[in-house]
């Protein structure tokens, strides 16, 4: 007997007969997840993990606390794959200790590494840092920020680098070396399909970490103030737009 536990197909196959039991078993893991999202207070600052995402309006919309628009919220599909990925980053830490790397993910007394400035309006919090290790031909210690990615991202990463591929992510670990004063992270990405891992050393860039903080300083401000910025586009059209989940919000309830 089998039971697929994929969204939104499931079954049960006995070589005879499909049972719907599996739509409900899946169903019911969804609603467990989505109900303890709920229940989990939503942030009350800008995440350094989103600083790279390209329409202010929408960082403010988060930043607020805007609600999504109906239906568009993480359903508990997402809400796997976002569990799925700590699985992946426990392995890659495993596997990077017993290959030497002296790999620290958190502090003495159990808390994560990070940083919050603008009276902590402005946080972040890292995967890791690298306090000593082989030498591969950069100076300890190193900022580490793991991934996990489908097959496609992980090969497009591969193929343009973080910088090009993944702009969010590359954002993401400028300003965690600004605000920690720490020179250089060790990107690490693991496919998802294969369970390939691939690492980018990535510098720190202080003209892209001081345009960076910038906007975020520009986003606290426009929150405070009750203001919106300029939408990223001339229409709902625009391709951003129509996967972003305050789009009704944005252009049909807001001036």
């Amino acid at each position: 007997m089998l039971i697929d536990l994929n969204h939104g197909s499931g079954f049960i196959y006995d070589g005879r007969s499909v049972h719907p039991a599996a739509t409900r078993i899946n169903d019911m893991i969804d609603m467990a997840l989505t109900s303890e999202r709920r229940s989990i207070a939503p942030r009350e600052y800008l995440g350094a993990s989103r600083i790279g995402e390209p329409c202010l309006r929408r960082l403010v919309y988060e930043f607020t606390g805007t609600p999504p628009d109906e239906g568009k919220d993480f359903d508990g599909h997402v809400l796997r794959i976002f569990e799925a990925g700590h699985v992946f980053e426990t392995l890659s830490i495993r596997w990077l200790r017993a290959a030497g790397f002296n790999l620290r993910t958190t502090k003495r007394d159990g808390g994560q590494f990070g940083f919050s400035v603008a009276g902590g309006k402005f946080r972040g919090h890292i995967d890791g840092v690298i306090v000593d290790g082989p030498g591969i031909g950069i100076s300890w210690p190193a900022l580490w920020e793991h991934k996990a990615l489908n097959a496609k991202s992980w090969n497009d990463l591969m193929k343009r680098g973080l910088m090009d591929s993944k702009p969010l992510y590359y954002a993401q670990v400028q300003i965690y070396m600004a605000y920690l004063e720490v020179p250089v992270t060790m990107f690490t990405a693991l496919n998802k399909d294969t369970q390939e891992l691939c690492h980018e050393i990535v510098p720190f860039e202080a003209a892209s970490a001081q345009t960076l903080s910038d906007k975020a300083v520009e986003i606290i401000r426009a929150a405070e103030a009750h203001e919106l910025p300029p939408r990223i586009a001339a229409g709902a059209s625009f391709y951003l737009c129509q996967f972003c989940p305050f789009i009704k919000c944005c252009w049909e309830y807001s001036a």
